[in-house]
């Protein structure tokens, strides 16, 4: 294993960690709620009679939330809920199941966060503190499973998850222990007057916290509020943060409280309260695919945008290429966009870009995650010729050799980046002391990975085609130093199509000429 790839797999393995766990607190502290109030109107409408347990443990057998978490423009990053399952026996102790769940949308996950995990934890009915914990994690070639038993000797600390119901059995503020990973931390919550918000599950008046941990600093989560209801129910309805990537938010969708029933035969762990039965939904006869269909409105760019650059070298044009979003179609059985680069004019006598050089991407129409890249080329570049198709949820890539290389799940070709950068939140640092915002994501070149880093400057006027523009300046490095050497930079536009205005690597530089759309056929 050479440099780059152990100082890559150990750059994604912290991110990983880190992203996971900052997004389990965001579900956690979300859905942390004393519904007792709601539950009470639900009652007397559907006569449903909910298991309330006393404190410290103010467990609701059958209170179900679910949320919405937006980041930065994407309105739905990610879903998440907690449900209070069932109470029985875990073993001779009375316990308390507890689930979570949650998952970050395509796009998200392919271009900042890839996040999608599932969480049980046995609770102590009498002191709340977990008894057994379960971690899934999905995003891997296989579900991968953590698990941990406090049956035999009892911790005296919180998981997240029942850390959740003694924030909510002390109306949001206090100091509570968190022990994660192996490490043991103090979590505190200040309180003070809120406002009234408006969600999808309703209007609420509420308090506002703000929370305090080491466990927050060490994940990069910076300005982590919640704001409480202020009536009995105490639901977290609002809570937002800050990472070095962007702004999270996160909001109640639905409270429910679902009826439990009498309780079944006793399974190999807990005697729990079963589920209730769903009616079975009827078979639907799958809608035909359709080719060629608009794309999403958070993508910056349509279906057919066709943009052409004047690539030149010392003053001396060298070459046309346009840029395409050419077609939307099936691949390999997925939906898919196809993007192109290809050489339509040369002005050298000698070129180091033939006509009709070609590289060609099909990604996920979504999330812009690269599926396939293939590179025709003629002449010098002959050489890099290549063809590799991704498995994303594998985290491998495979040559046109049948060669498996493994990658960072999310890693984008260069064709896709060239795409889903202008969706990136590249907004420069507002701290004069800290300057840097740096962004980095995974990219693969020729055989391997690499890290690249996007360092986003403020916006300036450049000078294209005769006229002052308003564009940003992004300094991109790969990590590789044969790279690196040609200081490669990129300015794209301020306004909300964020069109790459212009790329300088070394001695080349790629200006736009002119943008058109041309529908597929």
């Amino acid at each position: 294993m050479n440099f780059h790839n152990h100082v890559l797999k150990k750059s994604i393995k912290i991110i990983r960690r880190r992203v996971r766990l900052i997004f389990v607190f965001v579900l956690l502290a979300l859905l942390a709620i004393n519904a007792f109030r709601f539950f009470q109107i639900a009652s007397a409408q559907n006569q449903i009679k909910v298991q309330t347990l006393s404190p410290p443990a103010p467990f609701r057998i059958g209170e179900r939330l679910t949320y919405n978490i937006s980041f930065e423009k994407f309105n739905n990053a990610a879903y998440a809920e907690i449900y209070a399952v069932s109470r029985g026996k875990l073993g001779e102790k009375d316990a308390v199941e507890i689930h979570s769940k949650i998952k970050t949308s395509e796009l998200v996950s392919a271009a900042f966060y890839l996040l999608d995990e599932t969480r049980t934890t046995y609770a102590s009915s009498d002191s709340g503190l977990p008894l057994y914990t379960r971690k899934t994690s999905n995003t891997g070639v296989s579900p991968k499973e953590t698990v941990e038993n406090f049956l035999v000797n009892p911790t005296a600390y919180n998981d997240l998850l029942t850390l959740v119901y003694q924030v909510r059995n002390a109306n949001g503020a206090g100091t509570f222990s968190l022990q994660e990973d192996g490490k043991i931390y103090n979590v505190v919550f200040q309180n003070t007057i809120g406002k009234r918000l408006k969600t999808a599950a309703g209007e609420f008046e509420t308090s506002f916290s703000t929370v305090q941990s080491d466990f927050f600093t060490e994940k990069g989560i910076t300005n982590l509020s919640i704001n409480f209801s202020t009536d009995a129910a105490r639901i977290p309805v609002l809570i937002q943060f800050k990472t070095a990537k962007g702004d999270f938010r996160a909001e109640i969708a639905s409270v429910q409280m679902i009826e439990p029933e009498v309780a079944a035969e006793p399974s190999p762990i807990l005697i729990q309260t079963p589920r209730p039965q769903l009616t079975p939904k009827p078979i639907v006869t799958p809608t035909p695919y359709i080719d060629n269909q608009m794309l999403a409105k958070e993508l910056p760019f349509e279906l057919g945008e066709t943009l052409e650059y004047q690539v030149s070298t010392n003053g001396l044009t060298v070459c046309l290429v346009t840029l395409q979003a050419k077609e939307r179609k099936q691949f390999l059985g997925q939906d898919s966009l196809l993007l192109t680069a290809t050489v339509v004019g040369t002005d050298s006598p000698q070129p180091i870009f033939k006509l009709n050089d070609t590289i060609q991407a099909q990604v996920n129409p979504e999330s812009l995650a690269p599926q396939k890249i293939e590179l025709k080329l003629n002449g010098a570049l002959g050489a890099f010729n290549q063809q590799i198709i991704f498995d994303q949820r594998a985290g491998s890539a495979t040559n046109n050799k049948g060669t498996q290389l493994e990658i960072p799940v999310g890693t984008h070709s260069i064709l896709s980046l060239a795409y889903a950068v202008r969706s990136f939140n590249l907004k420069p640092s507002k701290d004069p002391l800290n300057p840097v915002n740096d962004t980095r994501v995974a990219v693969f070149l020729d055989t391997q990975a690499y890290v690249f880093t996007l360092r986003p400057s403020n916006a300036d006027l450049i000078n294209l085609q005769g006229e002052r523009v308003s564009a940003q300046l992004i300094s991109i490095t790969t990590g590789n130093p044969n790279i690196d050497q040609y200081n490669l930079r990129l300015w794209l536009s301020n306004d909300g199509r964020r069109l790459p205005l212009r790329l300088m690597f070394g001695n080349y530089q790629a200006d736009l000429v002119s943008e058109k759309q041309i529908l597929p056929k």
